[in-house]
């Protein structure tokens, strides 16, 4: 009863947050745009001021938390009141496709050919595109420089492995709980063991996408390193799942963790960040492997809404070299596009040289954040079963294998 509650309250905010607003609704002829983070609703503002300018259609953007969004999305799905344009996440773009929310682009004046073929791919479903690619996130290792000074260890190089960065995470723990080498948590995917497994040559899902790699032997292997991690250089479990790992970052808690680009808006906003902590190259196996998890939002238009042409209009404009350079040059996040981001490396507190250099380099593997057409049906799966990991409940092999299982369950009704 108290979901239900819930659900209905939510319902109404959304109706009372977007009706005004909505295209849909006849006391209006904005398009109306959602996305849900706040450190970039000020770039996404000035692009859409430039498009203001430019085609006079007025637009109205809201920010909706990223708890929120979702559950805001669906009810208004559900109830045929939703925003014109609004950001659209690997994990959920499938589902939206097959129930027909989502609005097929066709346009002839966006450069598709500048866009990276996986991400590109999240957005399709029977050779037709439902969003244009609105950004690409690699990941990279954050550092805090004052601990490293304390403990006279060198910074994180293009030269560390992960056993190395075991090793300096072990140094950097004290006995005394007051600092800890590394944290993560089991819902910290793309960010941090997806980037050890594939690196160490295990896999998440199969390439065509019908099959779990939970039972890899080389997942087994590299999840029985992230255990040795979690073990020898964590915080406790409830620790890291309560405070969370940036916090526990930018408190001095910790001395490392990998993090995805889309963290360097709020980490340069942030005191401590940008006085004590630094950015390297994500680590590498001990065979040379260098992967970076990287995935992209797109931007998607509603199915019903009333004004398609300047929904498209403003689609377009978002996706066109000179918008996704702006976003770059602003520091919003690095674009979809390629070959504009450079600026947006241009930082006088970290080294975001790091997130660019897996982009470019012939050495380092990029490989898309595993997904499918339900993602979130085995992926909270695996999060929750994960936490036995974490816990110290049970073997890697264990959890590895009963992952395996239930995920490949998942997988067999998504293609039945």
């Amino acid at each position: 009863m108290k979901k239900f509650l819930t659900y209905v309250i939510l319902s109404i905010i959304l109706a009372l947050n977007l009706v005004g607003c909505n295209s849909s609704s006849e006391k209006s002829d904005k398009l109306s745009i959602a996305i849900w983070d706040k450190g970039q609703e000020a770039g996404i503002l000035s692009i859409l001021d430039d498009f203001t300018k430019e085609t006079g259609i007025e637009t109205e953007l809201q920010v909706i938390t990223w708890d929120s969004y979702w559950t805001l999305l669906e009810a208004g799905a559900s109830g045929g009141d939703m925003p014109d344009v609004f950001w659209m996440h690997p994990n959920q773009a499938q589902k939206y496709i097959s129930n027909d929310i989502l609005l097929e682009i066709k346009s002839n004046s966006i450069n598709w050919d500048k866009f990276k073929k996986d991400i590109l791919e999240i957005y399709t479903s029977n050779n037709k595109i439902y969003s244009v690619p609105k950004d690409i996130d690699t990941i990279a290792l954050w550092y805090n420089k004052t601990m490293f000074d304390e403990a006279n260890i060198p910074y994180p190089d293009e030269t560390w492995t992960y056993e190395k960065y075991y090793e300096v995470a072990k140094q950097l723990t004290k006995d005394d709980g007051s600092q800890y080498g590394i944290a993560m948590n089991p819902t910290n995917d793309q960010d941090s063991y997806y980037n050890i497994v594939y690196a160490m040559g295990g896999n998440i899902i199969s390439d065509d996408k019908t099959k779990s790699g939970f039972d890899n032997p080389k997942t087994i292997k590299a999840f029985e390193f992230i255990q040795k991690l979690i073990n020898d250089t964590m915080p406790p479990v409830n620790v890291m799942s309560e405070t969370g790992i940036d916090t526990l970052f930018s408190s001095g808690k910790v001395a490392m963790i990998t993090q995805g680009s889309w963290m360097v808006s709020p980490f340069k906003e942030n005191e401590y960040i940008t006085k004590n902590c630094d950015v390297a190259i994500i680590p590498k196996s001990s065979d040379g492997k260098r992967v970076s998890m990287y995935n992209g939002l797109g931007w998607a238009i509603y199915a019903n809404t009333k004004n398609p042409e300047n929904a498209l209009k403003l689609v377009e404009w978002f996706g066109s070299e000179q918008m996704q350079k702006k976003q770059a040059d602003l520091g919003v996040t690095m674009s979809a596009y390629e070959g504009v981001s450079s600026n947006w490396a241009n930082s006088d507190e970290f080294n975001l040289q790091a997130y660019l250099d897996v982009l470019n380099s012939s050495e380092a593997q990029l490989i898309i954040k595993p997904y499918s057409k339900d993602t979130l049906s085995w992926e909270n799966i695996m999060h929750q079963t994960l936490k036995e990991l974490w816990n110290n409940t049970k073997t890697a092999n264990e959890v590895c294998n009963e992952i395996s299982i239930k995920m490949n369950e998942i997988l067999n009704a998504e293609n039945s």
